[in-house]
C-alpha cells in the first residue's frame, strides 16, 4: 500500500539552519519525507530532533533555508491553517484537563468551524474506536484515564482534523513497556489504514527500528545517517550509530 504512494515529497527541509541565542540547533540541514512513509528520528537530547519537528509544523521558522510542506513554503503559508491540518502528538499528551475526552478530541474541528454536535459526537466515537478505546470513555476526563489511555486520546485528537501528516515527539516515552509495545502496534495499524505520512521522534533505537520505514540518526544538529532499518544495521555510518545499535543485542 505505501509503496504505491512513495516518491511524492510531503515535507522537505532545504539547507535549514536554526539557532537559539547563538547556539545552533540545526546546521545546513536537509531532509525529504515521502508520502505514506514513517520516518523515525533518533539521537541524543539536544541534537535538534524537536526543533526539526517544530519547523515542520510552522511553530518555528528557519533562520536560513526553506521548509516546504505539501508543496507550500512555510515562509509564505497560513501557519494557523497549516497546523490545523497536521496532527501533532507529544509525550505529555497535551490534553485539556477541564474538558471531557470527547471535547478534547473534537477541539480542532470545533475551532475550525464545525459546530454540529451530532457530527462531532459521531467523530469522537469513531476515533476512540480507531485508537482502541471504548466509546464510554468519551464522557470521562483525562485524570480518570491511565497513561496509555491518555496517549491514545492524544492520537485521536491529532487525527480529528483528518491530517495527511502526523508529527510525534517521543509520544510513548513515559509509558510502561507493555503499553508502549501495544501503542507501537496500534500506530502501525493506523498508518496502514489511513495512509498517513509520519515523522516519529524517539530516544529508543528498538522503537525507531520497529516503526520506521526509514530511520534518521541525528547528532549535534546534523544528519549522521539516513536509511532503512536493514541498511543501518548492515552498515552503521560511525561509532555513534554503532553504539545505538548495541542496544539491539
Amino acid at each position: 500500500m505505501t509503496v504505491e504512494v512513495r516518491d511524492i515529497e510531503m515535507i522537505s527541509l532545504e539547507k535549514v539552519t536554526k539557532a537559539y541565542h547563538n547556539q545552533c540547533a540545526l546546521k545546513e540541514f536537509s531532509l525529504s519525507v515521502e508520502k505514506g512513509e514513517c520516518l523515525t528520528v533518533i539521537g541524543r537530547s539536544g541534537c535538534g530532533k524537536t526543533t526539526m519537528l517544530k519547523l515542520m509544523n510552522g511553530l518555528l521558522l528557519p533562520d536560513s533555508g526553506r521548509v516546504i510542506v505539501e508543496g507550500v513554503d512555510l515562509q509564505t503559508a497560513d501557519l494557523i491553517a497549516l497546523r490545523r491540518r497536521i496532527g501533532y502528538v507529544i509525550q505529555n499528551k497535551g490534553l485539556f484537563p477541564h474538558m471531557t475526552v470527547e471535547k478534547n478530541i473534537t477541539y480542532v474541528p470545533v475551532i475550525s468551524g464545525k459546530k454540529d454536535r451530532q457530527e462531532n459526537h459521531a467523530l469522537a466515537l469513531r476515533l476512540l474506536k480507531q485508537v482502541g478505546l471504548e466509546e464510554e470513555m468519551a464522557h470521562r476526563y483525562p485524570a480518570e484515564l491511565s497513561g496509555g489511555q491518555q496517549q491514545r486520546v492524544g492520537i485521536a485528537r491529532a487525527l480529528a482534523a483528518q491530517p495527511h501528516i502526523l508529527l510525534m515527539d517521543e509520544p510513548f516515552g513515559a509509558l510502561d513497556e507493555i503499553t508502549r509495545q501495544s501503542m507501537q502496534d496500534e500506530l502501525l495499524h493506523l498508518k496502514a489504514d489511513l495512509g498517513l505520512t509520519m515523522v516519529f521522534v524517539t530516544h529508543d533505537i528498538r522503537e525507531a527500528m520497529k516503526l520506521g520505514d526509514r530511520v534518521l540518526v541525528m547528532d549535534q544538529g546534523t544528519a549522521v545517517q539516513l536509511g532503512t532499518p536493514a541498511e543501518i544495521k548492515a552498515a552503521p555510518a560511525n561509532d555513534f550509530v554503532r553504539g545505538l545499535l548495541q542496544a539491539l543485542g
